[in-house]
């Protein structure tokens, strides 16, 4: 089977699926927007206007997954500011759907924010002790999906995205007491994002977990103050009073299973 279905189109999964097509896939792709319907069809994606709701799916969900063998979840919680969301409960509705359909294979699009900020050194064996609820959420997602039997699931937990269009020093630029300054930083390029998703795919590496983050792990100070200079931004400042916190995220994994080299700089 040459289908593939990605749950969520957006910063990542709307280039993922360009690039799968390129390499001979067909795609059913997903967004909850109406306006960038036409966009995915434009893609060469066969576009699905759906929402996940903790009780129902709005749109064509057994349409969206029929005859696909793979299925890409990239749906990020929502959980910032006032928007608090059920997020295991919209998963556990999706699980009903794909336990009906021709999905064999999940990957689900995770997050390093499943381990804690304890200044350890992380690899996939580290038991995850998320600090955040969106963290927490994400962990039982995890779970909820690995113990299904009906299917087979890999997560790739990603560190903090970064792309052409994408970097957190335009956030931090001239931004004054910012704590943390002598934590590491475990970032991955979009790229890199979709150079791995592809090797899972290609190397059938599925009940699997990966951490990926690019092997690459200067001190916030040092490395968004570099980043400023570069992009001739106002400097950023650094709380040096308090105790730095953090995490060293280890993606060896990445490279022993999957054979796979990162290719861009941070």
């Amino acid at each position: 089977m040459h289908q593939i279905s990605i749950l969520g189109c957006g910063w990542l999964g709307l280039p993922l699926a360009k690039s799968l097509i390129e390499k001979g896939y067909y795609v059913n792709g997903s967004t909850t927007s109406v306006d960038k319907i036409l966009v995915l069809k434009n893609s060469g994606i066969t576009p699905f206007q759906i929402s996940l709701g903790e009780d129902e799916i709005k749109g064509e969900i057994d349409l969206f997954l029929a005859n696909s063998e793979i299925l890409i979840i990239d749906i990020p919680p929502k959980l910032r500011g006032d928007s608090k969301e059920n997020f295991v409960g919209k998963i556990q509705t999706l699980v009903s759907f794909i336990e009906k359909s021709s999905i064999e294979k999940v990957l689900f699009v995770s997050s390093t924010s499943v381990y804690s900020d304890d200044n350890s050194t992380i690899t996939e064996a580290s038991e995850p002790r998320p600090d955040s609820e969106n963290g927490k959420q994400l962990l039982a997602s995890e779970r909820l999906l690995q113990s299904n039997t009906n299917f087979k699931t890999t997560l790739v937990r990603f560190g903090g995205l970064i792309g052409d269009d994408r970097h957190p020093i335009k956030f931090l630029a001239g931004r004054k007491n910012i704590e943390n300054p002598d934590a590491p930083i475990n970032m991955i390029h979009q790229e890199d994002c979709i150079g791995i998703i592809e090797k899972i795919i290609q190397t059938n590496s599925w009940n699997e977990t990966f951490n990926a983050v690019a092997p690459f792990h200067p001190y916030r100070k040092d490395y968004y103050t570099q980043k400023a200079i570069e992009w001739n931004l106002p400097l950023p400042e650094f709380n040096n009073i308090n105790p730095s916190v953090g995490k060293w995220i280890v993606s060896a994994k990445i490279k022993a299973v999957l054979d796979y080299t990162f290719k861009k700089e941070l």
